[in-house]
Parts: C-alpha cells; structure tokens; sequence
C-alpha cells in the first residue's frame, strides 16, 4: 500500500506523461504570490488558500461584508427603531469578529 505522498506523485506524474500538466497556463511559470498572506499565521494559510481556490469564503470575511452592510443601512436610515435594531445587530456581528479573530490569533487554527 503506498503513502498518500506517494498517491499524489504518481497522479502528478500520470498527468506529466499525458501532457495535462503542461497544457495549463501557469505551467513552468512561478506562483502568484497571495498578498496579506505572509501577515496570516503558517497554519492557516493552507486551509485558508483551499477555500479561496474553492471559491468559497471563510465566514470572517463574509462577516466583514455583512458588518459593511450593517453600516451602510445604519447610514441610510431614519427609522429610530430601525436604526436600534441595526445598531445591536453591528454590536453583536463586531463582538462575534473580535471573538473569532481572537481564537484564530491565538490557536493559529480554524
């Protein structure tokens, strides 16, 4: 039985030998580098970059865009129970980032 290690050479080397791997546009050319991606922590990066190439967003990130939102409509509106209620949405949606972003600092992990 080989190692997954071992699996993944043999896939890339089947790909090599069809010539799929020399067909792609990035082939032979060095990566793109991901900007901000020195700044987040060795152990996220991995898991962080399979999502971005999944085309899916961590739910930090999707957080910041709600809390983009939330002031936007806090800015736009002039109901005052409207205006309250978007108020103790944004505290609660920024209490929860600080709270996640924390444990992400700390653990460096997801």
């Amino acid at each position: 039985m080989s190692t997954f290690d071992e699996e993944i050479a043999r896939h890339l080397k089947d790909a090599a030998d069809s010539g799929e791997l020399s067909r792609s546009e990035s082939y032979g050319k060095p990566l793109p580098s991901d900007p901000g991606g020195d700044a987040m922590p060795q152990a996220l990066r991995m898991p962080m970059k399979i999502l971005k190439d999944a085309g899916a967003l961590p739910p930090e990130i999707e957080w910041f865009h709600q809390r983009a939102r939330l002031r936007a409509a806090i800015h736009a509106t002039a109901d005052a129970r409207q205006l309250e209620s978007l108020r103790l949405q944004l505290v609660e949606l920024e209490q929860k980032l600080a709270l996640r972003l924390e444990a992400l600092r700390i653990n460096a992990s997801l």
